[in-house]
């Protein structure tokens, strides 16, 4: 009975060593997945830094992409102000020139009837330009009076106009394209 018992001892020693190696071995298992997850996390943790930190950089050249932009529109505008009446200037040079000629050829005594029709020439040489820019007089006698366009220096009584109407233009307004250069300086029927 003695063998009997310990074959049994014996067998139950073999299960229970049988049953420890593969726990071992479920462990191991466990452990080596805890470690393959672990290790597709710290991948995973890597791959995102690494597009963080690209991101980032492609935030940075962005924005001094856009402030390099800003400081050379900021620039371009500064130059079109400063030289935005070029244009203008470069076509009243000829107007300016002919004022000069018509100055000396008074200086020498020419006639006074060829000195007239020269300025008057001249005059509408600069109407011309200006005209060409977009300038134009207003009409302001026998409209209504309206403040966006008139500036009322004075009422008048008249017979001729009901009260309200531009009788007199003491100064000619002009409007350069759509807005108001300058408003007409005008007496106002009262």
């Amino acid at each position: 009975m003695n063998e009997q018992h310990t074959d049994e001892e014996h067998k139950q020693e073999m299960d229970q060593a049988s049953n420890e190696e593969q726990e071992n071995v479920n462990e191991q298992s466990a452990f080596e997945g805890e470690a393959s997850e672990g290790t597709e996390e710290d991948g995973r943790i890597a791959e995102l830094t690494r597009q963080a930190d690209e991101n980032q950089q492609r935030y940075l050249r962005v924005q001094a992409d856009f402030d390099n932009f800003r400081r050379r529109t900021m620039k371009e505008r500064e130059e079109l102000a400063q030289y935005a009446s070029m244009k203008l200037i470069g076509q009243l040079l000829p107007v300016v020139d002919n004022f000069g000629r018509a100055v000396e050829a008074a200086k020498a005594g020419g006639d006074v009837e060829s000195f007239s029709k020269g300025v008057d020439m001249i005059f509408r040489q600069l109407e011309g330009v200006l005209d060409a820019e977009g300038l134009k007089p207003m009409e302001a006698v026998g409209q209504p009076f309206n403040p966006d366009f008139h500036q009322a220096i004075m009422t008048v009584e008249s017979d001729e106009y009901e009260e309200g109407i531009v009788v007199e233009e003491v100064q000619k307004g002009f409007m350069l394209k759509d807005k108001v250069l300058r408003p007409a300086m005008v007496k106002v029927s009262g």
